[in-house]
Order: structure tokens, then sequence, then C-alpha cells
């Protein structure tokens, strides 16, 4: 009898750096990314990768690629930072704001942990029908999806499909990282919804990193969701930008429904981050065209990508969060921005101290320590 050969996995790779912005923070300049597609695109030819996309979400360049040599893939990170050093290379010659920002390390060192770019790779076995959501931030922290992440796969007024679809009803696990003890722990919907929302709900130090099935399947193995997790500041020793996340989000068929999965971006949450990293302000989830934060740095945005994978290549994109049905959570959010800018120097716009990733504090504090008396 012949040996029947598991069909190999495919990786979907989103891996974003602020290479250089566009007067100041609000863009990427269109020759960066033609730099990164020139790059790409020999990849492809080289079949080093199936497939790819470039886009870009304020200042940050955006890397979507398809292959199968897994996640961590030393291969595929260093074509990732190769092609940033490329349109850095572009950056610099244009003066573009911040050129080479999220380009922590002076060289490639086999994985791009703790390099400054952000990455968020899923691997798994292609379905029948693969539809899968891009989602990228700008201006804002990795703790920015646990809202949006905890209502697609947990909150059964956002997904009826948790009470209505039997595929779903035993719910899914989270992988919870706390990026200040560098710990995680794995905590299961329904059971264990309390003790979750327990740690989100502290954004700034606890992140969503993976959701899986809960169900025995053998999807339960795979991942369905992944978000970016490295913290720029802890990596460089200083404000070197908000870390603006990224995360990768497969739905129908057993999971959120497309629809369900972009109901959670309805609401516009308050997140950290916006002008030097350092102020609370609504994330406004918004089309390609309309990425380019310029109100105060801001306000912080959101877009969604949704590809179909046929084979490892990439149909599409769809620009989901361009549908007009936002518009309401778009006016909110621009309301949101209005109320909390009217705040200035004064919590909760601006973060408290120890959340602020820049500022003079601790400086005033020493100059004035001296004239300081007790009560």
């Amino acid at each position: 009898m012949a040996r029947v050969i598991p069909e190999m996995k495919i990786t979907v790779s989103l891996i974003k750096a602020d290479v250089g912005g566009l007067a100041g923070h609000s863009r990427v300049h269109p020759q960066l990314k033609d730099e990164a597609k020139l790059v790409l695109e020999q990849a492809k030819s080289q079949s080093k990768i199936i497939d790819y996309h470039v886009t870009s979400v304020g200042d940050d360049l955006q890397l979507i690629m398809t292959h199968k040599k897994g996640a961590d893939s030393k291969e595929i990170h260093k074509l990732a930072w190769d092609t940033f050093i490329k349109a850095t290379e572009m950056a610099k010659k244009l003066k573009l704001y911040g050129a080479g920002q999220d380009l922590l390390k002076d060289s490639f060192s086999g994985n791009l942990k703790g390099m400054g770019p952000g990455v968020a790779e899923l691997e798994f076995e292609e379905r029948k029908s693969e539809p899968i959501v891009a989602f990228m931030m700008d201006k804002t922290e990795p703790g920015a999806f646990n809202l949006p992440m905890f209502k697609i796969f947990a909150d059964p007024f956002n997904t009826p499909g948790l009470v209505i679809d039997p595929n779903m009803h035993d719910g899914f696990t989270f992988e919870i990282w706390d990026t200040i003890e560098h710990k995680k722990v794995f905590l299961k919907t329904p059971e264990e919804t309390y003790d979750i929302l327990a740690l989100i709900g502290s954004k700034n130090r606890y992140v969503i990193k993976r959701v899986f099935p809960a169900k025995s399947t053998g999807m339960s193995k795979e991942a369905v969701a992944v978000v970016s997790t490295d913290i720029l500041h802890e990596i460089a020793g200083k404000y070197v930008g908000k870390d603006d996340p990224v995360a990768i989000v497969r739905g129908q068929a057993g999971l959120p429904a497309m629809g369900e999965i972009l109901e959670a971006f309805t609401f516009p949450h308050l997140v950290s981050g916006w002008m030097r990293g350092s102020h609370n302000g609504p994330i406004m989830p918004v089309s390609v065209a309309d990425a380019t934060p310029s109100r105060f740095d801001g306000p912080p945005r959101v877009i969604g990508l949704g590809f179909q994978l046929a084979e490892g290549k990439l149909v599409g994109p769809a620009d989901l969060l361009a549908d007009k049905a936002f518009d309401g959570a778009r006016q909110t959010a621009n309301i949101i921005a209005d109320y909390m800018r009217r705040n200035g120097p004064f919590e909760p716009h601006r973060l408290p101290e120890p959340e602020m990733e820049y500022t003079t504090l601790p400086s005033i504090q020493k100059k004035l320590k001296s004239r300081m008396v007790d009560l």
C-alpha cells in the first residue's frame, strides 16, 4: 500500500517595521513599498516564498508572506530583515523621519526576536476554504488587541456562534503572556473567563499571544489567531516608538465568521499610544487609504486585509474595514479623540507615570527634590 504523505503546512508571516515616515510619523513613502516589493518579488521568483503582499499603516511598512518553512524560519526572518534594510537605505536617501527606527541591531542574528520588527506567524494545514484576516495597528501597544481578541473568541454578544455553532460551543484557549515577568499561561473559556479578564484588562502587562480551539480536534493543535508581542522600549532600553502590533486571524468553518471577527472593531476602545506613545486614545478602524494618523500623531488606527489562501497563494486582499458600516465607529472615535485631547497634559489623556515611555518627569522630580519638604 502506498504511504500517505501528509500535506505540507502553510505558514503565514506578517512582519512589520517602522523604517521611516513621510512628514513625521503619518505614512510610508511609496518608494519604500516599491523597494520592498522588488526584494520579495525576487524571493518569490526563487521559490523562497510562495506569495507576498506589501502594505502600510501609518509609518509602518508591512510584509505579508506565505511559505512552507514554518514559524521562526531563519530564512524568512532574514528575508524580512534584508527587505527592511533595503527600504531603510531608500528612507535615508529621501531623508525620511526616523529612518530605520525599528531596526535595533546592526546585523541579523538568526531570528527577528528582540531586533525591533514585529512578528506574527501562523502555521497550519490549509482547509478546503481558508479565509484569514491580517490586522495591523499603528500608534499603540500589543495589548490593544486584547479586547477585540476576547470579543471575537469569547464574547457571545459579539460572536453568537459561540452559542449556536456546535463546533465553537466548547470555547477557545487563550495563551497569555506576562511581558514584565516573561511568563505565559493558558486559560480556557468559558470556564476561566473571569481569570482571563482579570489579566488582559491590564493590557500594558498581560497580552494575548495566541488563541486555540478548545475542542479536541486536529485544528485544536493549531493556533487560529496570533498577535505580535515585542515591547520596543524594553528591547532598546529607551523610547523608540510605540510597538504598533499586528495580528492574524483565521475564520469560518468552525471558527468565528468573518462578520463576527470584524464586529469586534466596531467599538473604538481606548488604547495607549498616540503622541510619543504617552497618551490614551481611541483605536479607529479605517481603510488602507485612511491609515494615515496625523492628528496629534493619531488617533491610533487599525486596518484589516482579508485574503483567501489557495495552496499558499494570497487571493485578495479585501480592504475589510473600509466598509461604510464602520462609519459610526469612526465618528465615535473622533468624538472620543476630541474629548481626550481637551484633557491636555492631565491623566487620563496622559498615561500614568509608570506607563509613560517618553517623559521628563524623573528629571523634574530630581531637580525639585531639595525643595520638597515633609507634609
